[in-house]
């Protein structure tokens, strides 16, 4: 679901060309979902190929992936794992959201309100594993690395960026601050083009914590009193409400006794945040794209068009050469002023 954080947040709008030689650990359920949600046919169908397989995410990851490494972006895509169990009751809400918008599809469908049918369709998405690994297998025939996260991919790709092995996390769900990215890059996977007329919306955490007045921990707790993924939050707060809570900096469990909430189910869920579950992984390598794997999986698997298939590939292929360290963490602060600083 991720943190409603956006009306409390300091970004900066970047063309992704200003990106171009930096790695992004990608949180891929998340990019995923999005696809599915958006890659839909006129009445909400998902696309599939002639024998009835959904085609929407690959067509998203593949066209997705092979236009950002054309403008010299890196991307390392992560894949969840065993989710917390913690995150249950979450898991049960979003398949009960799920089935009920399933119903709602169908009325739509059948009263001829295609623009409601589409709507609908879009939050009954089903990301498997066999597509997980139908998508891996494009992403390495890609030359792009792929990482497996032990549990949540957010919380791995945060990790990562934490340590260096990648520049930034890559994600629209606000929770991946919370796991302690550093830098956070939102709308890698936003319909349209990439370079001229199209972007990334960049957000340093350090500056965040600067502008917000808070420290580190006292964003876990700002997100728990909204809610997270792991817990429901306090009732009538909403993030500008909760900001104002933990800038009296009473304290994290004075603070979640103000509010309402059980200091001991708080730390639990704090824990999670402060003590991410995420493997060691090496710095990521990027390989020649193997053009026949890429036809076979896509083209005569799918039936994609060879055509479009082709030209993807020699999109990927002119991709600027990296003249330093994809997870060097250079000169941000420069990249920001060079395209105008911060703004909310």
């Amino acid at each position: 679901m991720g943190l409603p954080l956006r009306d409390i947040v300091v970004a900066q709008e970047l063309p992704w060309e200003a990106l171009s030689g930096r790695t992004l650990a990608v949180d891929g359920y998340n990019a995923v979902y999005q696809f599915l949600a958006t890659i839909r046919q006129r009445d909400g169908q998902l696309f599939c190929d002639p024998a009835g397989h959904v085609t929407s995410h690959l067509m998203g990851v593949f066209y997705r992936t092979t236009a950002l490494l054309r403008e010299g972006v890196l991307p390392v895509w992560v894949f969840d794992g065993k989710p917390p169990e913690r995150k249950a009751g979450t898991i049960r809400r979003r398949i009960e959201l799920k089935e009920k918008a399933e119903v709602q599809y169908q009325e739509a469908l059948a009263a001829g309100d295609l623009e409601t049918a589409r709507r609908k369709a879009a939050q009954t998405s089903h990301l498997t594993r066999p597509m997980v690994d139908e998508l891996s297998e494009l992403l390495r025939a890609l030359g792009v690395p792929v990482v497996p996260a032990p549990s949540e991919g957010e919380a791995q790709a945060a990790v990562m960026a934490a340590k260096s092995i990648v520049w930034a996390s890559a994600s629209e769900d606000y929770d991946t601050l919370l796991f302690g990215a550093p830098r956070l890059v939102r709308g890698l996977a936003a319909r349209g083009r990439t370079g001229a007329g199209g972007g990334a919306q960049f957000i340093d955490r350090d500056a965040l914590l600067s502008h917000l007045g808070i420290d580190g921990d006292e964003l876990i707790a700002l997100g728990i009193i909204v809610g997270t993924d792991f817990n429901e939050g306090a009732t009538g707060y909403g993030p500008k409400k909760a900001l104002k809570a933990v800038q009296e900096h009473r304290g994290f469990e004075a603070t979640m006794r103000q509010v309402g909430i059980d200091p001991k189910e708080a730390t639990e869920v704090a824990e999670i945040f402060r003590h991410p579950l995420a493997a060691d992984v090496p710095p990521p390598t990027f390989g020649p794209v193997d053009e026949a794997a890429v036809r076979r999986l896509l083209v005569e698997g799918h039936s994609f068009s060879e055509d479009r298939v082709d030209a993807a590939i020699a999109r990927a292929r002119q991709r600027p050469k990296v003249t330093s360290s994809p997870s060097d963490a250079r000169g941000h602060q420069t990249l920001l002023e060079a395209f105008g600083g911060p703004r909310e």
